[in-house]
């Protein structure tokens, strides 16, 4: 990478969300968004240039700043869910607020810039999940991502239950739902991973988000390539992959291609530069 572009593309990183700051600040008169998403694009572009410099940890530095910011200030301290049951419901409220905000840029409509690099960078379930052992798969992946779809769905369902049902004080409810959910996402996810030896056997198989980020991340702009001349075929980078994805393929159907989290631990571990 040339030194204007480890420079560069962490200012464009920071000034897309500093656009989106300003645009929610006044559109919904809420200096908070001109915060909120400033620290997310300051965190993201020092993690970039951090990248650049290939300092070894710039990936868990980003995953710390976001995603402890996400759990503990904006879930814990301002007792807003930002899981999936609280976008489902702003969405029954008719509120473009807080979590519906939070799904629309980093999980819906985000995706078709940066793909899954929520999941890298931003999850707090995967900040908690990339401390276990098990970095790098030791096991094939299994066949098991349909689970998604029934979590996905018995999220729906639970806010869904709780509206027609007319169930009272359900701020309350959905903070603890977020405490409870969070809970049980780690006790899952950690299981999962000693199961299947892989840190990422959650992300794989049961995280309803990701029912939303493939589809779009299939979209990506940024996503990693392979440079053909350069590539010795020597498999290395699939190996270490998180996500099982078939990087030196360079179209949009190759394996997992929705996947990736763009980590770059294959174009970090490529011996040739070829990524």
């Amino acid at each position: 990478m040339k030194q204007s572009k480890k420079v560069l593309i962490p200012i464009m990183m920071a000034a897309i969300f500093e656009i989106i700051a300003i645009v929610l600040w006044l559109s919904k008169d809420n200096i908070f968004y001109l915060f909120n998403f400033t620290y997310i694009g300051l965190s993201l572009a020092l993690g970039m240039y951090l990248f650049g410099k290939e300092y070894r940890y710039a990936r868990r530095v980003v995953q710390l700043l976001v995603g402890m910011y996400m759990l503990v200030y904006l879930g814990l301290i301002c007792q807003e869910n930002m899981q999936i049951e609280g976008f489902w419901y702003y969405l029954f409220t008719g509120v473009f607020e807080a979590a519906t905000i939070h799904y629309a840029v980093a999980k819906i409509f985000g995706p078709l810039i940066f793909g899954r690099g929520w999941c890298g960078y931003a999850c707090w379930t995967a900040m908690i999940l990339d401390f276990l052992p098990y970095k790098i798969p030791q096991e094939p992946r299994k066949n098991y991502g349909w689970v998604r779809y029934i979590t996905f769905a018995l999220s729906f369902v639970f806010v869904a239950a709780l509206f027609l049902c007319h169930v009272g004080n359900l701020e309350k409810i959905m903070f603890w739902a977020f405490i409870v959910g969070n809970l049980l996402y780690y006790a899952i996810g950690i299981i999962l991973a000693f199961v299947f030896k892989d840190n990422r056997a959650f992300c794989k198989y049961v995280c309803p988000v990701t029912v939303f980020l493939k589809p779009m991340s299939y979209f990506s702009l940024i996503r990693v390539k392979c440079d053909k001349t350069k590539c010795i075929s020597c498999g290395k980078c699939k190996r270490i992959c998180p996500m099982n994805v078939d990087v030196t393929d360079n179209s949009r159907k190759r394996i997992n291609g929705t996947e990736c989290i763009l980590c770059m631990e294959c174009v970090k571990n490529c011996p040739k530069k070829a990524l």
